[in-house]
């Protein structure tokens, strides 16, 4: 029999599984547990009361319980209100919210605010049965899970027995009278104060453990929560105390079974990490193991009761120690705020102001390194260390200049690295890490920028006397790009190493299409990882020739491999893929035409809307942190920087759309179309008002296209129920008789990030640099995918009806595509010019096309809209010898174009 689990959703699902051990449900935003939320609320502040919510979301919690019951406020419409104003904000409204009363009006006015699957807390029996059911009979109707209190007519259970009697009466009545899934029902078998000096109340949290127990065994789909705040109530004042009752109660709750809790989730010590006594004294009075275990706890409590400014005394212990362990610990902890004066206090002990980088500094940097390569620390904690260390470099500078003015000691590098973003190319994101990993590791960087030509790459590596040239690409023309500068370096004699790195790179091309070319050592770098390990030996006298003679002989063995790659991978002829093409019933399938057909414009949009759609996993994998989000976060190896990196970049998101840093722009084009073999025919739009309107016959197409978008087919050999597919079968081929519609798009959300990126430059800040880059990247795929969302529901409007989630648009659940020039199912970048002329892309959104057809701002989206149920995303692949002529017909190509722009695509080798 298949588990059954419980589904929650606010904008994101949640899913609540045995792998999720825990849900945190926050507490702070309920009036009777936060006197801090509660002065918000009855002072009408209640944007700074969403900011309490955010918090919570912000350090774990995976529900949020808002209770807004008070005497002297209006709980029904402080609940409505709250509630309105938190699903307007998407990194709180992402999470489903628990609506927590004891007046059942205001639940109710809860319910009706919930854009998802909440919780309703609570329902009991204390009025009977009968208003129980019809309280429940409600929640079901609103289509929430339900919090049951261990409460009947006789009042709070108290023991363990009597919280098993009560919940297991409950669930008969819910699941035998109403059919209420198991899986949405929550018990809380109250928890109450310890420690109270009352001896009726010891063995209350061991009644609860025990409750708990017993339950979990009875009905394994249910789960069982509770006030967490609630057991250490005896202490109230003193907040260490009272977090490690907090800590010592759930880790001995949660292996009975407790999975969900009220709790605020910044304030949650670890088990392991309470100071033994503490522990022991603790765990004595939760597990009631002794009758003096509250006399013992009073004992030491005042010991734990923090002092005014005794947690910054502790936080900044690392100050008391020597100049040297300050600026390592700084720098492995990516602490820059007191590094200058430590630079400035180091460089007066030192006789030179380079013996400061060549000893503590580097030492600090070796430090970081060795935990970068044994996989201790991430990319995110490296890039701190070097904004640490650059703001260290430039106190020192100055001193420097002085220094080797008057005596000629320039000290010394690892070695003289250039790097450049080959021409045509404008991405360099992943460039800018490995540059920040090579400076930390004492290599001299130089670098060139984005769009960089070969000769000025060659005349710098000449005039600087290189060590290394490094080259970066992220767009598949950059390619051949790659293989040009090669060929010119062998044509000019270089001998130094040539380093290949970007996106699309791989070890087989560069065996293939770069390193014939230069007989000097040329090779790949897979990540910022292995840069540092790739430069060392290139530059070791001691370990170069045994490397070379290695990469060389893997090189070799990729060529061989592609010799030999034989007959079983062929590929059928053009004639054959063509005749297994995807087909569909044209006759009874009538084309949606648009409800805004032509060009829409979207200027500045609101970024704050862009932020909901975020695709978060490809930001972690931009910083080399391998998962999937939102489970990266909790990753027993890399989860704990995630989180890191996370709240950092919500930290910036917040600042850069309060302060507008960024202007997103865009522009969407609807044209009549038709397939012809594998392109696909635009015609002008009908003129006059009817081209609008629905249901009235559009005039013939003429003789004259709009334009001719020309695509690729698969040339795999398949059986024959799997179609070889190409773009233009998903549009009513000209033969139908239908006229059919293509869309276009383009967006942005790079404008205006130059100049914050400089002022971080100049800040020496690589981190932020490199973090706002990202952003940017994730805001304008996250844009793509707004106004694709809009363009089904609005715009092109076939499938007005939609409603899917952030996770269900990232899993492409909804009709139709969005393919992408450049991409695997239309592999041309040159495409990207007929579309940006339909689109007038660079008046209409800013976005311009380079030589190499990357997209300026490098943060921009664009492809094609199908709208054909069956419509779906492939890869092209391979191609044979006469595609590609074919292709080059239908383009006006000669051979040798066609070639160079499919390079990654050829099944042979081009003559």
């Amino acid at each position: 029999m298949m588990p059954r689990h419980t589904r929650l959703s606010g904008l994101e699902p949640l899913v609540i599984t045995p792998d999720l051990l825990f849900v945190n449900v926050g507490e702070r935003t309920n009036v009777t547990g936060s006197a801090q939320f509660r002065k918000l609320v009855k002072e009408d502040r209640y944007e700074e009361a969403v900011d309490v919510a955010r918090q919570q979301v912000a350090n774990g919690a995976q529900i949020i319980d808002v209770n807004m019951d008070e005497g002297l406020i209006d709980s029904e419409a402080a609940m409505t209100r709250f509630l309105n104003l938190i699903a307007a904000e998407p990194d709180i409204a992402r999470v489903p919210v628990m609506v927590d009363s004891s007046k059942w009006t205001v639940i109710e006015a809860g319910l009706r605010c919930l854009q998802g699957k909440g919780i309703v807390n609570s329902i009991s029996m204390k009025e009977g049965e009968e208003l129980f059911l019809e309280h429940a009979r409600k929640v079901q109707q609103y289509g929430a899970a339900v919090v049951v209190m261990a409460f009947d007519e006789q009042g709070q259970a108290d023991t363990c027995e009597r919280k098993v009697e009560i919940c297991s009466r409950a669930f008969e009545l819910l699941t035998t009278k109403l059919d209420f899934p198991p899986e949405d029902i929550i018990f809380d078998p109250n928890v109450f104060a310890i420690a109270t000096g009352i001896e009726e109340h010891n063995n209350y949290a061991v009644d609860f453990i025990e409750a708990t127990r017993e339950l979990k065994r009875r009905f394994p789909d249910s789960h069982i929560s509770g006030g967490v705040s609630n057991v250490s109530f005896s202490f109230r004042g003193n907040n260490t105390v009272r977090e490690a009752i907090h800590s010592v109660f759930l880790y001995h709750a949660i292996k009975a079974g407790m999975d969900m809790g009220i709790v605020n989730a910044g304030a949650l010590m670890i088990y392991d990490d309470l100071p033994e006594e503490l522990r022991e004294r603790v765990e004595d009075v939760v597990l009631n193991r002794r009758a003096d275990a509250t006399e013992r706890l009073l004992e030491i409590a005042d010991n734990y009761k923090a002092k005014k400014g005794e947690a910054v005394v502790e936080n900044l212990a690392w100050r008391d120690k020597p100049v040297r362990e300050r600026i390592s610990h700084a720098l492995v902890h990516g602490i820059d705020q007191y590094v200058v004066e430590d630079t400035e206090e180091a460089r007066l002990l030192s006789t030179r102001p380079l013996d400061v980088i060549e000893g503590p500094l580097m030492d600090g940097m070796n430090v970081v390194g060795d935990l970068f390569g044994a996989g201790k620390m991430f990319l995110p904690q490296v890039v701190k260390s070097a904004r640490v260390m650059k703001k260290a470099v430039a106190h020192l500078i100055p001193y420097i200049e002085e220094e080797k003015a008057r005596t000629g000691d320039a000290g010394k590098s690892n070695g003289k690295i250039v790097m450049a973003t080959v021409k045509g190319d404008v991405h360099d994101i992943g460039k800018n890490i490995v540059g920040v990993v090579l400076r930390c590791n004492n290599f001299d960087v130089i670098d060139l920028g984005v769009m960089v030509p070969a000769q000025k790459i060659l005349e710098t590596a000449i005039a600087e006397k290189a060590d290394i040239i490094g080259l970066s690409g992220l767009i598949t023309p950059s390619l051949e790009e790659m293989s040009q500068v090669a060929r010119e370096m062998q044509r000019q004699n270089f001998q130094i190493p040539l380093m290949i790195g970007g996106a699309t790179t791989s070890r087989a091309h560069t065996a293939l299409k770069i390193e014939p070319h230069y007989k000097s050592p040329t090779v790949w770098v897979k990540d910022a990882s292995r840069a540092v390990g790739v430069a060392q030996s290139l530059l070791s006298k001691e370990l170069v020739d045994a490397f070379i003679a290695k990469i060389k002989e893997e090189y070799a063995d990729v060529r061989e491999r592609h010799r030999q790659r034989g007959n079983g991978k062929s590929l059928v002829p053009l004639d054959k893929a063509r005749a297994q093409r995807f087909t569909t019933d044209w006759a009874s399938y009538e084309p949606p035409q648009p409800k805004q057909p032509g060009i829409t414009v979207f200027n500045d949009y609101d970024l704050a809307e862009l932020r909901a759609y975020i695709d978060w996993s490809p930001f972690f994998n931009a910083w080399e942190l391998a998962g999937r989000y939102p489970a990266i976060l909790d990753d027993e190896i890399v989860g704990k920087q995630a989180r890191e990196l996370f709240n950092d970049a919500q930290a910036m998101l917040d600042k850069l759309i309060a302060e507008k840093w960024l202007t997103a722009r865009a522009v969407i084009g609807f044209w009549p179309a038709n397939s012809v073999g594998d392109d696909i025919t635009l015609l002008p739009l009908p003129s006059g008002e009817r081209a609008g309107v629905r249901g009235q016959d559009l005039p013939e197409p003429t003789n004259k296209p709009l334009a001719v978008l020309h695509h690729l087919r698969q040339q795999v050999d398949k059986p024959i129920e799997r179609p070889d597919f190409c773009l233009s079968d998903f549009v009513a081929p000209k033969s139908s008789g239908k006229q059919d519609w293509v869309g276009g798009f383009a967006v942005t959300a790079g404008i205006g990030i130059d100049a914050h990126v400089a002022r971080f430059e100049a800040e020496h800040d690589d981190y932020s640099a490199i973090l706002l880059k990202a952003l940017a990247d994730r805001l304008a795929e996250a844009f793509a995918e707004r106004l694709h969302e809009r363009v089904r529901r609005e715009f092109w409007g076939y499938a007005p009806e939609e409603s899917l989630d952030n996770h269900a648009l990232i899993d492409e659940k909804y009709l139709g595509i969005r393919p992408a020039p450049g991409y695997p199912a239309c592999p041309d970048h040159t495409e990207k010019a007929t579309l940006f002329r339909l689109l007038d892309a660079t008046n209409n959104a800013g976005i311009e096309l380079t030589d190499g057809f990357a997209m300026f701002p490098t943060a921009a989206v664009s492809g094609w809209y199908f709208s054909h149920p069956d419509s779906q995303y492939f890869v092209v692949g391979r191609l044979t010898r006469e595609q590609v002529y074919d292709y080059a017909h239908r383009k006006g190509w000669t051979r040798e174009e066609a070639e160079r722009w499919l390079a990654p695509n050829l099944d042979y080798d081009p003559d």
